[in-house]
């Protein structure tokens, strides 16, 4: 039976890397965040007052165009961060932040529910959770110039929504993945063990939400 899956998650968590390894465990199609093509993305790290609006925007047109080929693949899929994220976790973010005016969040947002309405949801979610330190180690690893003026205070602000999002989202079942503790790059058995849960679930072998 053909699957979709979304991959949810901070700044930096390894999603990414995770959807790369599900999609060859499972012989899923992995499709991956376009960050480097949203053209006001240096910009916004530079001055997100500016630029918010506009890259928020172009994230929410890609993901919704994403979403809906993924609804027409031949075969389950596997999608690095879903379009709720995008409006419920960053643009609200910047809003509260005072990045985002109201009118243009609340027509962002008026766009957003009359949108997300057509879109079928996903099978699961897979929501990577991780502490600030760890975020802030990764996002160092990877070393994209416009990521280097990310905050810890702004890292902390995005979990604590993450967590609020992820209490209350019930459109499909949630899989937490404490990605503190496992290391599902290097340990094969941590990586083994999220295959199997997400086996179970998408079989209805799992309650709707379950941590690891």
């Amino acid at each position: 039976m053909e699957k979709f899956v979304a991959v949810a998650g901070n700044i930096g968590v390894g999603k990414s890397t995770l959807v790369k390894l599900l999609s060859k465990s499972l012989n899923w199609i992995p499709f991956y965040e376009p960050v480097a093509e949203n053209p006001y993305l240096a910009d916004f790290y530079e001055d997100m007052q500016a630029w918010a609006f506009h890259s928020q925007i172009y994230f929410l047109t890609s993901r919704l165009r994403i979403h809906r080929q993924l609804m027409n693949m031949d075969g389950s899929v596997i999608q690095d961060r879903s379009v709720y994220e995008d409006a419920e976790i960053f643009a609200h973010n910047l809003y509260l932040q005072d990045a985002i005016s109201e009118r243009d969040y609340n027509a962002y947002s008026e766009l957003y529910d009359v949108l997300v309405e057509f879109l079928p949801p996903p099978d699961l979610v897979i929501y990577l959770r991780a502490s600030v330190p760890t975020l802030l180690e990764r996002i160092s690893k990877r070393d994209r110039s416009y990521e280097r003026t990310i905050s810890a205070s702004y890292l902390a602000d995005l979990n604590e929504l993450y967590e609020s999002w992820v209490e209350h989202f019930d459109l499909c079942p949630v899989l937490t993945v404490p990605s503190d503790n496992l290391d599902y790059v290097s340990k094969p058995q941590h990586l083994a063990l999220i295959v199997d849960k997400v086996r179970d679930i998408l079989m209805g072998k799992e309650e709707v939400r379950f941590v690891l």
